[in-house]
């Protein structure tokens, strides 16, 4: 592997860019796994893209049954390596999130049976109220290695979390032998770079790349092997012209990309952190561009109003992208799914608005 840090991630089998994908779903909530398939394969056919991460937050997994989890999981591997033979290799990765070592071993068997090539590993949520030890945090990471045996990505939550690991958490779990990757989501820019250096020098196998969809020039700059987030998802032609010229240390060509992420990024994230509201956005803005099968999103989350759709697509149609072709689907798709008369209401008049953005 070279050690020219600029180029290092070209060379990584764990650099570059991932996308952390979307999931369709029909208005009565079921997959769609028509819908899904064309997504990833419109995303795998971006030059620049490593792999693809189903089941992550952005893809709702905590809204999905375990056998849907793995049916996404079969749709993607299918996706990516049925039909004509592909120019290049695009890896598959499922997101596993469970309370328990026992659970989350059964949920990196069924994606690794299903075809993911590596899981993206989500710490027990409990830990976010009640905390751990160390030797727990450790050892939740060492039970799925030994009980599924297949390649891990380590998902970092925030530092003023109780879930995230700290420096010396991560520096033991980078010995386990599964672990090829974290995804640091820290959010402690006083110690990006630290962090990123030690990781670096203690196990150079295992590739750190950012989350940081709302920091992600600044990450990218001080030190990173790729990025693994949700907006090369939304935008990955973008996303990869901007990573790779950070990474490549040429900072007018990032600083270029970064003028056009910007305001996108700004409509999508409003200034904040990933989240449900900005998945839901974001899924909203694809499917009104004709990107995206439906702005569907699962409950308990509710779905944007009319209101909100119409000013989503003026922002985008006002940036330049087109919604003509998402705002005809609407009647069709339903644009929301929300139960009962309250929610039929709401749908009518999401239906209405989107025929004005149309008109």
């Amino acid at each position: 592997m070279s050690t020219n840090p600029k180029r290092r991630w070209e060379q990584h089998p764990w650099g570059g860019v991932f996308a952390a994908t979307l999931c369709a779903f029909r208005p009565d909530e079921s997959l769609d796994p028509e819908g899904l398939g064309q997504y990833f394969a419109d995303l795998a056919s971006v030059e620049g893209i490593r792999g693809l991460v189903c089941n992550g937050h952005t893809g709702e997994v905590m809204s999905l049954r375990p056998s849907e989890r793995e049916e996404v999981t079969r749709v993607l591997a299918r996706t990516l390596r049925g039909g004509a033979p592909k120019p290049r290799a695009v890896k598959v990765v499922s997101g596993v999130c469970a309370e328990g070592s026992h659970e989350a071993i059964d949920h990196a068997l069924a994606a690794k049976a299903a075809g993911a090539d590596a899981i993206l590993l989500m710490p027990p949520h409990h830990w976010l109220r009640f905390g751990r030890s160390s030797r727990t945090a450790v050892g939740f990471v060492e039970d799925v290695a030994a009980g599924a045996d297949v390649p891990i990505i380590i998902h970092q939550y925030p530092a003023w979390t109780k879930a995230g690991y700290s420096l010396a958490e991560m520096l033991e779990i980078v010995k386990v032998p599964q672990v090829v990757m974290i995804k640091m989501g820290t959010r402690d820019m006083s110690r990006w770079l630290y962090d990123y250096e030690k990781l670096q020098e203690a196990a150079p196998r295992v590739s750190v790349v950012t989350c940081h969809d709302e920091f992600l020039l600044p990450t990218l700059l001080e030190g990173a092997d790729g990025a693994l987030i949700g907006f090369a998802g939304f935008a990955p032609e973008l996303m990869v012209e901007l990573v790779q010229a950070a990474l490549s240390g040429d900072l007018p060509r990032a600083k270029s990309a970064q003028r056009q992420v910007a305001p996108l990024a700004r409509l999508i994230y409003n200034f904040g952190e990933p989240g449900c509201g900005a998945h839901q956005r974001m899924k909203t803005a694809l499917w009104l561009m004709g990107r995206f099968p439906g702005p569907v999103f699962r409950r308990p989350v509710r779905p944007l109003s009319g209101q909100e759709i119409q000013q989503l697509a003026d922002s985008l149609e006002e940036l330049g992208f087109s919604c003509s072709n998402g705002a005809a689907k609407l009647h069709s798709a339903g644009g929301n799914n929300e139960p009962g008369k309250a929610g039929l209401r709401v749908k009518r008049r999401a239906v209405a608005k989107a025929r004005a953005i149309g008109s």
